[in-house]
């Protein structure tokens, strides 16, 4: 085993630390863990983020169903077209992309960076939703369902997320409470059930019928991923979690820039 490896598998057991401690974020890191550190391509490296993000979701998500905290009708009315969205673009759009995307002048966008540059640009955000405590309360406590825009959200949501192969924690969040007046905590809570019916979706009716799938590399990145989870769950009875999430919000911000130079000034 080469010692990139060994440091791979070792950010799969902090990408789960993480996710127990602050209950989310963690795995946005796995698309660059995958690709600089196991050196595999960006098509696998969003694939098998999916996989383990969806994993993880459903982790920390049934954690939240046993508190009573998720609302499952709002999770099917937000993942269907979630579902859709990412499904199509697993399936049918990401194995149809030119090695070359486009160029401009003599400079030639590949697919790589344009997965990577959305990947490193939509970090930014995930990043800020990380380091403000921002607190956004409904009008009231029923919930209401915009279906139009629903439809639509959920329909760009699975496309993002199946692009990038990251999980859009801090774009769901922010439309259940906006678009179907659902209270913050069960929103988080929910997000987490609709991440993962988006991102196994995803995996599944996508990669996993177009692509190769080491399973035995891909289960033992996740199943380490899993210990970090409980890991950190027990932590975060030490570990001040708003302050950690914080310091982790820097970190994401920090990468979202090392991937954005790695792609366009080092391997362009």
């Amino acid at each position: 085993m080469e010692i990139l490896e060994i440091f791979g598998y070792i950010s799969a057991l902090l990408i789960g630390i993480v996710l127990g401690l602050i209950g989310g974020g963690g795995s946005i890191l796995a698309v660059p863990v995958l690709a600089y550190l196991f050196s595999v391509n960006e098509k696998v490296a969003t694939a098998y983020s999916l996989f383990v993000v969806g994993v993880s979701a459903l982790v920390g998500g049934l954690k939240q169903h046993k508190k009573g905290l998720v609302d499952w009708r709002t999770a099917i009315v937000f993942g269907i077209p979630a579902i859709i969205g990412i499904s199509v673009v697993r399936h049918f759009v990401i194995p149809a992309l030119p090695e070359v995307m486009f160029t401009i002048g003599n400079f030639e966008f590949t697919r790589r960076m344009v997965m990577f540059g959305m990947f490193s640009i939509l970090m930014i955000p995930a990043a800020l939703s990380m380091l403000r405590d921002v607190k956004i309360k409904p009008e009231n406590s029923q919930v209401s369902y915009n279906y139009p825009l629903i439809i639509i959200e959920g329909l760009l949501i699975g496309a993002i997320t199946g692009m990038i192969g990251a999980g859009g924690g801090f774009l769901i969040i922010p439309a259940l409470v906006l678009l179907a007046n659902v209270d913050i905590k069960v929103a988080v809570a929910t997000s987490l059930i609709i991440i993962a019916m988006n991102a196994l979706s995803g995996f599944f009716l996508g990669d996993a019928l177009t692509m190769t799938i080491d399973w035995k590399f891909l289960l033992s990145f996740t199943a380490i991923s899993l210990v970090g989870i409980f890991i950190g769950s027990y932590l975060g009875n030490f570990v001040d979690g708003k302050k950690l999430k914080k310091g982790f919000g820097y970190f994401v911000f920090a990468m979202a820039i090392f991937i954005f130079y790695m792609e366009f000034f080092v391997k362009a």
